[in-house]
């Protein structure tokens, strides 16, 4: 579409889920406006899983980004990821802006991931995608140092 765009004009990095060890229990992102991008994609992913471990992942939307009337986009969570098949997986979630409930006022969105049974390594990113207003790298989380 836009051959001599860099592909980091195109998304940002928004929010992040650091790699870790995770205890079972529910970790979350940041919550993002989605204002300034038409989609947006997560990307979620294992290392080693703890044993019996497993991994849920789902968009949460928002009203404001204290999380207020917080619910699920529908349809838009993984298959659970379980230890057996799931050391070292990757999995992507893709939502546009227009999935939320606008007539609702809602307008922010956050990865949500959730840990069963046992501390298992993962992480998670936010990207959003074709920015509305501007080059994407406008809109990177301040822990991008680096844009080569």
């Amino acid at each position: 579409m836009f051959p001599n765009a860099k592909g980091s004009e195109q998304f940002a990095l928004l929010a992040t889920i650091d790699p870790a060890s995770q205890a079972a229990g529910t970790v979350n992102s940041g919550w993002i406006p989605v204002a300034n991008f038409h989609a947006f994609v997560a990307v979620v992913e294992t290392g080693l899983m703890g044993t019996s471990g497993t991994l849920d992942a789902k968009i949460v939307q928002a009203q404001d980004n204290a999380g207020t009337g917080a619910k699920d986009l529908v349809g838009k969570a993984i298959a659970q990821i379980v230890k057996a098949t799931g050391d070292n997986k990757q999995a992507l979630i893709n939502f546009k802006a227009d999935d939320l409930d606008t007539n609702g006022n809602f307008a922010y969105v956050r990865l949500t991931l959730t840990i069963g049974t046992a501390a298992s390594l993962v992480a998670g990113k936010l990207l959003g995608v074709l920015p509305r207003y501007a080059t994407a790298e406008a809109f990177n989380q301040a822990a991008v140092v680096q844009v080569i």
